[in-house]
């Protein structure tokens, strides 16, 4: 294995995104074919030597890798595949991290899948999708500062930033990097009034999942007499859709309604509000069937990119290793695109050939 890797002295000098390539290729390419966890003496260890666990620690520590550097490295695929129908699809997801000592990134978090709070780094995930393609093209780390309460004299976290006006900044740095789409998709917890009208005032719409309790009238005249109906009250059949006005959102909106049923049996039901009122209900179910993508690379990240196995400890070194993970689901979505193969079947690839390789040597050394 021959590697082409810049010495320790030129990384002392780091000056920009170039000199870092070469580490950003092994380390992404680590992370896909290891299967335990992601550390600099395991990365050593597989170069047998060729690459120091200290030059894979300053590495991570002198980096600063964010959704610019991101984009750097994804730009030229998104150019490849991108199209004016495209969707960008934003979401969060929590890397749980209950033996990490806590900082500004790993810290406690609500998890509405768990019903509660967990300790970890809360992640926010923006991805292109586009002919069936999946593309990540930002993120943002949560932060939540330490502060005194005043009454409770108690060591409280708070971000400065919520993830809302995150979401806004990533969207516009979309903007900025010219990268065409019609429809920004979110769920719940992003159907705020300002996503909303930030989206539209940029000449784009918005399909959002929206809380049961939110209030919707159904025509402009009951919105002025102030007659808003509970959105779970409404009777509405699957797919069906009906124009009105959000709660506290002026302009009409079509809200759908999707039943479906869930693995246990129940009745599911999602509620849909969306900006395009040219559409129907059927369409509008099809273009939010997409969002699912997010949640397919939030579980790749997890499983395929070791996102949670790294003991790193200082918030660049843990931004940085996410940084990678992203880059190498990124990767597998490109060697999916390449060999038709999704994420876990290619990594079920290169297992399977790990073990043929281990096995093969083991019968080796019950020769010798």
């Amino acid at each position: 294995m021959e590697l082409k890797l810049l010495p320790l002295s030129i990384m002392k000098g780091y000056k920009g995104y170039r000199d870092y390539k070469d580490y950003i290729e092994l380390y992404t390419d680590y992370l896909i074919s290891n299967t335990g966890l992601a550390t600099a003496t395991g990365l050593s260890a597989m170069t047998d030597g060729a690459v120091s666990h200290d030059q894979i620690t300053r590495f991570l520590s002198k980096g600063e890798f964010n959704s610019k550097t991101l984009w750097k490295e994804v730009k030229p695929t998104v150019r490849n595949i991108q199209r004016d129908d495209a969707c960008i699809i934003f979401d969060d997801t929590i890397i749980e991290k209950r033996w990490t000592d806590e900082n500004d990134i790993v810290c406690w978090h609500y998890d509405h899948t768990k019903g509660g709070n967990v300790k970890g780094i809360n992640l926010l995930n923006m991805i292109y999708c586009s002919n069936n393609t999946s593309i990540p093209i930002g993120f943002e780390v949560i932060h939540k500062y330490a502060f005194c309460d005043i009454k409770t004299k108690e060591q409280k976290r708070k971000a400065n930033v919520n993830k809302n006006e995150l979401m806004r900044n990533l969207l516009q740095v979309a903007l900025n990097n010219q990268i065409p789409f019609r429809y920004v998709l979110m769920d719940v917890w992003f159907a705020s009034k300002e996503n909303f009208e930030y989206i539209t005032s940029k000449k784009k719409d918005f399909i959002a999942g929206i809380k049961s309790n939110r209030y919707f009238a159904l025509s402009l005249e009951d919105k002025h007499q102030g007659k808003f109906y509970r959105v779970d009250a409404l009777e509405l059949k699957d797919r069906q859709s009906v124009r009105g006005y959000l709660k506290g959102y002026e302009k009409e909106v079509l809200l759908v309604r999707q039943v479906f049923t869930n693995k246990d049996g129940s009745r599911g039901v999602l509620n849909l509000v969306c900006s395009d009122t040219s559409l129907n209900g059927d369409t509008i179910i099809t273009i939010y069937q997409k969002r699912w993508k997010v949640e397919e690379y939030h579980k790749s990240l997890k499983s395929n990119a070791a996102i949670g196995k790294s003991p790193t400890k200082t918030v660049r070194t843990q931004i940085n290793h996410i940084f990678l993970s992203i880059v190498a689901v990124f990767k597998l979505e490109c060697l999916k695109i390449k060999h038709h193969l999704n994420h876990f079947a290619l990594r079920a690839k290169l297992l399977f050939r790990a073990n043929q390789i281990a096995f093969e040597e083991l019968q080796k050394l019950k020769g010798a």
